[in-house]
């Protein structure tokens, strides 16, 4: 990864036990201003503290961020743009297969935390990105998908405001599509208005991280699923390097990264390919359509 010194890098999501604090921690231990972005003050002090025990000296910013609040993205975008020029934004922080909510926004609460929360930081931060874009360390945003948006059964593509029946895997692995249809369309756009910032998308693979743990249920199956996914996933710290090599390997825009073992399930990172619906340029361009009719942002 080499000296980051100069480098700031937001990461929500930096929980100790997932795959967001591994990213932070390597970034910070390489030089980098880490902004640890996430829902509490307990677990960022927390993250905090863990980093510094390893990282005595690491350059660390602390801001609530709650995903799933979309004033609350735009109070945090603004504590965030107040720290100057951004190069890079990892936008790491995911709920899985959770119970069936709605947000304050009146917002179905996985596509909200995964994809419209992401969606409206983004473009408010891409100023900062752009102010960092003709730096030596250029400007991107990361976006942490999942091998599961290959299961999603269509694009999300109705109205979020409108209630439909809820399964929790289809919607969770609708919301990595999203992930995916959200990074070629913004990079694409990027490309095309020239804007030195590139978009590109990671994924860990299976990790055996506090996301399995939070709410995510594997329906009849928990008991054997419990059992067996730590025989068959990876550490947190190796699901991070995905997300590492995106943010600081010399790729272009649109790339996307993730393990290279058997299924993209454990390994050192590599470039993979995603499913054709992730493609699909019609869907990302009426999902970027409904992203800015929810959120209320306009991306220049």
């Amino acid at each position: 990864m080499g000296d980051l010194d100069g480098m700031t890098v937001v990461v929500t999501g930096p929980s100790v036990g997932g795959i967001g604090y591994d990213t932070a921690l390597e970034l910070a231990r390489h030089g980098a201003r880490v902004v640890l972005a996430g829902r509490s003050v307990a677990k960022l002090d927390e993250a905090e503290a863990e980093i510094r025990r390893v990282v005595p000296r690491a350059d660390l910013v602390q801001v609530v961020l709650d995903l799933s609040e979309l004033a609350s993205v735009r109070r945090a975008a603004s504590e965030i743009a107040a720290l100057g020029p951004l190069h890079r934004l990892i936008n790491n922080a995911g709920i899985m297969a959770t119970s069936h909510g709605r947000t304050v926004d009146g917002l179905e609460q996985q596509l909200a935390t995964n994809h419209f929360g992401p969606f409206l930081l983004t473009g408010l931060l891409l100023p900062s990105l752009l102010e960092a874009g003709t730096s030596p360390y250029g400007a991107r945003v990361v976006t942490v998908a999942s091998v599961g948006h290959k299961l999603a059964p269509k694009a999300p593509l109705a109205d979020p405001r409108v209630e439909g029946r809820y399964l929790r895997w289809p919607t969770y692995f609708q919301t990595k599509l999203a992930n995916l249809l959200f990074t070629y369309e913004l990079d694409r756009r990027l490309r095309g208005a020239a804007l030195p910032v590139r978009a590109l998308a990671a994924h860990p693979g299976a990790v055996n991280s506090r996301l399995i743990s939070n709410g995510t249920s594997f329906g009849p199956l928990s008991r054997i699923a419990d059992a067996a996914y730590p025989l068959v996933s990876q550490r947190p710290a190796q699901g991070a390097w995905p997300s590492l090599m995106a943010a600081t390997a010399d790729l272009p825009g649109g790339t996307y990264v993730g393990p290279s073992g058997i299924g993209e399930m454990q390994g050192p990172p590599r470039v993979v390919g995603s499913t054709k619906l992730s493609h699909d340029q019609i869907a990302q361009r009426r999902l970027w359509e409904i992203s800015e009719q929810t959120t209320g942002i306009s991306y220049p």
